[in-house]
């Protein structure tokens, strides 16, 4: 069976850390931007999440002979009507961190009661080569926003995403336990079966 090789179209590496786990017991290689020395950078102007991981899964493929995949994923608030949305990662500007977008989201639900905090993760992801598109998909995680900051596991929004079937923060989760559950794990599992066909 020859080794397929992959590249994941992110400069996240917590999301990178995230696939690549998922995906290990696949007979695939998987490289990070980084790691095949790509340094152009797609610009992100897609008003939705496919079209975001559409977008640099077709760019970054001309670079690449491989598989490319494409992810973009986020957060998207009722209350807020869907922000931050596709602007999840710089949603409190262009010194953004995983700590800032926290702060802003907690105070813009400042005085916002349980029961209209309501949120979902969305996953987009798209794989391509050199420029065809072979494979769309799309999961979500319903979940409610906390009023502070609870665990230490994983990245981004994690420690304010309240999952009610199992109690807890995504953060609170070992990375088992999220992704059995999480909107990225979701979107992996049918990637998964997609790449055990092809």
């Amino acid at each position: 069976m020859i080794e397929e090789k992959i590249l994941v179209a992110t400069t996240n590496s917590g999301k990178f850390k995230e696939i690549k786990s998922f995906l290990s017991d696949l007979p695939v290689s998987m490289y990070s931007l980084k790691q095949a020395q790509i340094d152009k950078s797609f610009p992100e102007q897609g008003h939705t999440f496919l079209e975001n991981a559409r977008g640099k899964s077709l760019f970054y493929s001309e670079e690449w002979d491989g598989l490319t995949l494409g992810e973009d994923s986020g957060l998207e608030i009722d209350y807020l009507h869907g922000a931050p949305g596709v602007l999840s990662a710089r949603f409190s500007g262009p010194q953004a961190t995983d700590e800032k977008n926290i702060q802003k989201v907690l105070k813009l639900l400042q005085d916002v009661p349980y029961e209209n905090r309501k949120a979902r993760f969305v996953a987009s992801m798209v794989l391509s080569q050199k420029g065809k598109i072979i494979k769309e998909i799309q999961e979500f995680a319903p979940g409610t926003i906390t009023f502070e900051k609870k665990g230490h596991s994983g990245f981004g929004y994690d420690p304010i995403f309240y999952y009610p079937p199992l109690q807890k923060t995504f953060a609170q989760l070992s990375s088992e336990e999220k992704n059995a559950v999480s909107h990225r794990g979701r979107a992996l599992r049918k990637l998964k079966e997609f790449l055990h066909q092809y």
